[in-house]
């Protein structure tokens, strides 16, 4: 297996970390998108992983204040979930050569990819969302809720996100917590961005999800503007990719080989 390549790309605010995993595979690459909390390594195996089960190069990179990028400069704004796909993507695909694409995204990644989507209707050719937020829920907030109490100082949840995001850990868990809970995002959705999203789309979500109920995954199918394929997996909660991985890596192989 070819070893993963390392790089660092100057985006709006400051200098964000991505890696690719090679293929020689001629198939659009897949993008990833992580988590509120997430960043490369936290990704572990999966992008290697899912990149051998689709035989197409893999990219992921740790958003600006995430992982091993720069600090962000301020608070998140309310569209942050839009402006990734405005403001940052746009530039990592054209630093790292990427012309058409597929983006695959996990949780608030997952609402950034179907967000994102819209705006490069000719070159993402389709999205793959595991427990994608596609509004505020009563179920996410309290789901965020139960969290903080596992997130105050000197707590372990802490400071094993502390190996990963340094100096940086605090602003990552408030830029989460207070950002979703904040009244002013209360009346986010993904409702109004859905019917542009054109491409084929696969929607993934726990039916145990500790962060959404079902109504997400069945919002986005409703309101797609292209074709969606809905895979509720059972006994499975907000992390897919490391709760049932084998499903995960068979949905998507088998989604990308529809002709992606």
């Amino acid at each position: 297996m070819t070893a993963p390549l390392d790089h660092h790309i100057d985006v709006p605010g400051g200098r964000v970390f991505a890696r690719e995993w090679p293929s020689a595979g001629s198939a659009p690459p897949i993008v990833l998108l992580h988590d509120s909390l997430g960043c490369i390594d936290l990704w572990r195996d999966f992008p290697a992983a899912l990149g051998a089960a689709t035989g197409r190069r893999v990219i992921a990179y740790d958003r600006l204040g995430f992982g091993r990028s720069e600090a962000h400069p301020g608070k998140l704004a309310l569209d942050f979930i839009a402006a990734e796909g405005r403001d940052a993507l746009p530039v990592v695909l054209q630093a790292l050569g990427v012309d058409t694409f597929v983006l695959c995204g996990h949780s608030v990644g997952g609402g950034m990819a179907l967000s994102a989507a819209p705006r490069f209707p000719d070159r993402c050719k389709g999205v793959v969302s595991m427990a994608a937020q596609a509004f505020v829920e009563s179920v996410t907030l309290e789901g965020i809720y139960a969290a903080r109490a596992t997130l105050g100082p000197g707590r372990d949840r802490v400071e094993r996100l502390r190996k990963y995001h340094g100096a940086k850990t605090e602003w990552v868990i408030a830029a989460w917590i207070e950002t979703w809970t904040q009244p002013a995002f209360a009346d986010w959705s993904l409702k109004p961005v859905l019917p542009n999203l054109r491409c084929p789309v696969l929607v993934m979500h726990g039916d145990k999800d500790e962060y959404g109920s079902l109504r997400h995954p069945e919002m986005i199918r409703e309101f797609a503007g292209g074709p969606a394929e809905l895979a509720i997996l059972t006994n499975c909660g907000h992390v897919p990719y490391k709760e049932q991985p084998a499903r995960v890596f068979d949905l998507t192989a088998a989604f990308l080989k529809s002709g992606l």
